[in-house]
């Protein structure tokens, strides 16, 4: 039996000496190696904070005293460590561990959202509860990276927290120098808990190398900690950002050091006040593959492939993925317009943006983690004669909602918001299904929305939404590879006739497809035909505004059906109805889409399937409303 399989709980850790802790660390390393690379999920991330996880249980008693995961995908350490070993082989499957904290899996999860920065506003308010309801003995403990300190949120908790005297908070900020560098720039003017060490040695050299590139905050805090070493007492500047706000510090500590981290948190957790501890650690410790790895220490592993079946063909070449169409399409567009910048909040490679950064180095600008600045920024490029696109996943756009209405739409500026991974997005669960976009747009003033069906349409819409130059443009794709090219057979208005009725047919249904779904509706189509149902598919391509040939179309056919991987309330179907309603067409419709609830993570065609957005459902409840209307079809078997 293995050190880690005698974890049933944290309090199992407790009883262990240090001697055996090494011991644990490589068995944990091993299990989210071998799982990580099965099942897909967040590796480096977790690789780089074993040790510093271990800290956290064995100083803290957790679930009386809280810890909180800003971000959350680095939680897979504290999900071995808190009973959920034997299930861990299911990570990221359906019914099986999540991603990320979770709630319905253990006492010992918290926060289930999975949004950078958010974590300190959590710890702020669960400390000043605990102390307003008499529990002051119970401690908060929130764990933060230097990537997601980039993001503003952080700073107005920060700003809050340091006035909470009274408040039991431990920050663990965990910076491992390869997200985004650190925004921490001022450190209090006494590091009283830096180890004068050979160990602190090898820290400051990390420090001096990671954050000496990091362009006003790097130099002076290499500089701060030098001079702290050699015994300068009165190096750092009276402003600096952690002395004026009065948060006691301790650090840096070596990450990778168990007992050193373990040590520092129990002072930290002495103190009865906020204390920000920060760590040193490396992402991906422990497996070279990992650190080795220059792009992003292997954030994140991809699932594996199937094997195939014995005497199936190979493809030649994989299939390529909607980000990855984009960012061909993006290059091929900045290429013929040098008023083009792209713009990004933290996620260079996974938008594909990076062909284009390394074709136009001076036109991309990342913002770390703050999607409202980026919104506001990208205003600012366009009131200064630039086209902006703004590439972030599509559950992001909701914080920075009123950026975009207020700051972007509301002065007709124009900026080019691509929604990567909107929809379904699969394993990574309820915080990041891209299923609010749809709605929430509707509601802003004078912008366009386009949804590409497949590969061609993507570089084709985006072209016609940068070529908009008097309001902003949004452009939806959902995660994955690309599927089946479907090319129109018509033209209806600016739209794409996909299928129509055969030659005598009734026109009994006109389906409106939202982006991939119009694929997903020619398959439908092709069922219902099957049943004597005659349909035109037609896929919008623009989503807003709806193009006004839908209304004489609609008055051609006997039921209206919209389909769209959006939450239906609000969204594509509604806006359709709309339309209709106001030109007084009085014909019967349905919508189809996501329920309004959050979705589990399960693979996004199993989602779709569950949902019915799948072509056979889709065909079977079409089939069903044709049946109502033709009272002689209602005994007919549904599709």
């Amino acid at each position: 039996m293995t050190l880690l399989e005698t974890i049933s709980s944290p309090r199992d850790l407790k009883a262990l000496s240090a001697a055996e802790l090494p011991q644990l660390a490589g068995e944990i390393r091993d299990v989210l190696i071998e799982t990580v690379s099965r099942t897909s999920g967040h590796l480096g991330p977790n690789l780089g904070v074993v040790e510093m996880t271990i800290a956290l249980h064995r100083v803290f008693d957790s679930p009386v005293d809280k810890i909180v995961f800003d971000v959350g995908h680095q939680a897979y350490v504290h999900k071995l460590l808190t009973g959920r070993r034997a299930d861990f082989g299911t990570l990221r499957q359906r019914g099986g561990v999540s991603g990320y904290p979770s709630r319905a899996e253990s006492e010992h999860d918290l926060v289930e959202n999975s949004h950078a920065s958010t974590g300190l506003s959590y710890a702020d308010g669960l400390a000043k509860a605990y102390r307003l309801r008499g529990e002051g003995h119970r401690t908060v403990v929130a764990v933060i990276g230097d990537g997601a300190l980039t993001g503003g949120m952080a700073w107005e908790a920060l700003n809050n927290i340091a006035v909470a005297k009274d408040s039991r908070i431990v920050i663990v900020v965990n910076d491992n120098g390869r997200s985004y560098q650190p925004t921490i720039g001022g450190l209090a003017d006494h590091l009283a808990a830096v180890r004068v060490s050979q160990r602190y040695e090898h820290v400051l050299d990390y420090i001096k190398t990671t954050l000496s590139h990091t362009p006003l905050v790097g130099p002076p805090l290499y500089e701060t900690l030098h001079g702290i070493k050699k015994g300068i007492k009165d190096v750092l500047q009276p402003q600096v950002l952690f002395e004026d706000l009065g948060l006691k510090y301790l650090g840096p500590i070596d990450g990778h050091d168990e007992q050193m981290v373990e040590h520092a948190l129990r002072r930290a957790g002495g103190f009865g006040s906020p204390v920000i501890v920060h760590v040193i650690t490396r992402k991906g410790f422990g497996y070279p593959l990992a650190e080795q790895n220059e792009e992003d220490c292997l954030h994140q592993v991809p699932a594996a492939p199937p094997a195939p079946l014995a005497g199936a063909s190979v493809p030649a070449t994989p299939k390529r993925t909607w980000s990855e169409v984009f960012g061909d399409a993006l290059l091929a567009v900045g290429a013929q317009r040098p008023d083009l910048v792209a713009i990004t909040a933290a996620m260079l490679h996974p938008t594909k943006l990076d062909g284009f950064a390394r074709a136009f180095p001076d036109r991309v600008f990342d913002v770390g983690i703050a999607e409202q600045h980026a919104m506001t920024s990208a205003a600012g490029l366009a009131m200064g004669g630039l086209h902006p696109v703004v590439a972030i996943y599509s559950t992001f756009l909701n914080r920075a909602f009123d950026q975009l209405l207020m700051d972007v739409a509301l002065h007709r500026l124009p900026v080019t918001v691509v929604l990567d991974r909107a929809g379904v997005t699969g394993p990574d669960g309820a915080s990041h299904h891209g299923m609010w976009d749809g709605s929430i747009l509707q509601v802003v003033p004078g912008l366009k929305v386009a949804a590409p069906r497949d590969a061609t349409r993507i570089a084709e819409l985006l072209t016609e939404a940068v070529a908009v130059s008097d309001g902003p443009t949004a452009l939806r794709f959902p995660k994955g590879t690309v599927g089946t090219e479907a090319e129109a057979v018509a033209k209806l208005g600016g739209m794409d006739v996909l299928s129509v009725p055969a030659d005598g047919a009734a026109r009994d249904v006109l389906l409106l497809g939202a982006g991939p779904m119009a694929v997903t509706c020619v398959q439908a189509a092709e069922r219902l035909a099957d049943q004597g149902i005659g349909v035109t598919v037609v896929d919008p391509r623009w989503l807003k505004p709806l193009d006004e040939a839908l209304v004489d179309a609609a008055r051609e056919h006997r039921l209206v059906v919209t389909v769209e991987d959006n939450g239906r309330v609000g969204g594509f179907g509604d806006a359709v109805c709309r339309l209709l309603r106001d030109h007084e067409v009085d014909i019967p419709a349905r919508t189809f889409g996501l329920p309004q609830e959050f979705l589990e993570h399960a693979e996004r065609g199993a989602l779709l399937e569950d949902v019915g957005l799948a072509p056979q459902h889709l065909a079977r409840a079409i089939t069903e409303a044709v049946a109502r209307l033709t009272p002689e079809l209602a005994h007919g078997q549904p599709a």
